[in-house]
Order: structure tokens, then C-alpha cells, then sequence
């Protein structure tokens, strides 16, 4: 279909940006019957009203979630204890995956004798530092709001490494699913489950029964989720009937 008039290409771009999480400019612009060139125009427009962000190739949601900085330090007790507790189940693994959550990026420093595999920066940055590193570290596009590397740059590093364990996050988890805000963010995350032996979830309390807007993956992916004693119990228990086990950080 052919959509000449600019207000209403531009519309018909929000649009599927809104239902998809992210588009292809290339496309895109095969489907409105435009150039990629006057594509990449209107993307570039909608970015300044904030309705979505531009990505390498398209456009992705505009961040709907709360800058990392401020996340890291919302239920800081709370993510310290699932991070203590992420990092015992993690014993005994070689390779451990880990995602870029704020409360995963406080597990990094606890583990000891395995290799880190992950995208996120803050996690890059804490295991530079030890004098002997333990990481394979993939880069590809970076997203400010999640300060993680991603793309298709990202997920080819990734799909040539094998885990023992993923240490994944979420910002909404319910029974339809895990859910996030960050497209290309959640396509790593089903990367890592997919490359990993077993699939730990952590989420704080204030996640839990929740959606967003980006699906990530189905229940059926997380092995085990580690959460804060302010957790729901019919939440829980509703998560435990549908197959997940549940541990409860102190």
C-alpha cells in the first residue's frame, strides 16, 4: 500500500512501531511503497516528538522504563539480597550469562571461578578491573537506556557461546510472560536463555504480575525466579503452578 500523504505515513510508522517494538526502515519502506531515504526522514521526525527511538536499520519504542541510574538504586536492600542469593545458585557453573538488569549487574562481583558472558556495561566495567578477567564481552549497538551493547552485531558474537546458567531480568513478569521495554534488548535476553543449560529470573517484588511493552518470552523459559519477600503469594503461587520453581531472597 502506497502512502503518499506525509501525516498519514507517519501515523501508519507509529503504528507499527507501537505493535511491533521496532521496525525496519528497509521494510518499512517496501511496505508504505516510499525510499527508505523519506523513511529514515519521517523516523527522524517522530524521534523529536519522542514517539519512538531511532536504531541501527529502523526504530525501536521510545524507552518507556525508568533510566538505569534510577532503577539501580529503587529497592536497593531488596536487589543486594536476590543478587547474594542469584550468586550461590550460580556455584559451581563455569560459564554464566549475564543479562542487563541492574540487580544482575550486582551479581557480577559475587561470582567467583567462572567465566561472565555478557552485553551489559556496567558488567564489562566491574570485571575489567579484576586483575585476571573472566569475560567474553559482546558489542554490536548501544542503548543508552539499558547501557547494554545490542543488534544483530551483539546476538552474533553471542550465538557461538555456550552457558551453563543465564541470570536474566525482567521489567514485568506475569503469567503471560516476561516482559521489557527495549526490543533489541529483549532479543538478547531470549538469545542467552536459548544458548543456556538452566534460565534463572530475578525480579524484585514490584515486577511481579505485571506486563509491558515488549514480550520477551513465555514462563516456559525461566527455570527458577528469585524474588523479595514483599512478593504477592497468589503471584507466586500462580508462577509455581505454571512450572517455574521460586526462591525467596532475605
Amino acid at each position: 500500500m502506497r502512502y503518499a500523504g506525509a501525516p498519514e505515513r507517519r501515523a501508519e510508522l507509529e503504528r507499527l512501531v507501537a505493535d511491533g517494538g521496532y521496525i525496519s526502515s528497509a521494510d518499512v519502506a517496501q511496505r508504505l511503497g516510499v525510499s527508505e531515504m523519506t523513511v529514515r526522514r519521517d523516523l527522524r521526525l517522530l524521534e523529536e516528538e519522542g514517539v519512538l527511538r531511532r536504531v541501527a536499520g529502523g526504530a525501536t519504542i521510545a524507552s518507556a522504563g525508568v533510566p538505569f541510574e534510577r532503577r539501580d538504586a529503587v529497592g536497593a536492600a531488596e536487589k543486594r539480597a536476590i543478587a547474594r542469593l542469584a550468586a550461590v545458585e550460580a556455584q559451581g557453573a563455569e560459564v554464566v550469562a549475564l543479562d542487563a538488569g541492574t540487580t544482575v549487574a550486582a551479581v557480577a562481583p559475587l561470582l567467583q571461578g567462572c567465566t561472565i558472558v555478557t552485553h551489559s556495561l556496567p558488567v564489562i566495567e566491574t570485571l575489567a578491573r579484576e586483575p585476571e578477567p573472566r569475560l567474553i564481552a559482546a558489542g554490536g549497538h548501544y542503548q543508552p537506556d539499558t547501557r547494554c551493547f545490542a543488534g544483530p552485531i551483539a546476538e552474533e558474537a553471542l550465538q557461538g557461546v555456550r552457558c551453563d546458567v543465564a541470570l536474566l531480568s525482567a521489567t514485568a513478569v506475569g503469567l503471560g510472560g516476561l516482559w521489557g521495554t527495549n526490543v533489541l534488548d529483549a532479543a538478547i535476553k531470549r538469545l542467552l536463555a536459548r544458548q543456556s543449560a538452566r534460565v534463572v529470573l530475578l525480579a524484585d517484588a514490584g515486577k511481579l504480575g505485571k506486563t509491558s511493552v515488549v514480550r520477551i518470552a513465555a514462563l516456559d523459559a525461566v527455570d527458577l525466579l528469585i524474588t523479595d519477600a514483599r512478593a504477592d503469594r497468589d503471584v507466586l503461587a500462580g508462577l509455581e503452578a505454571a512450572g517455574i520453581a521460586v526462591r525467596i531472597a532475605e
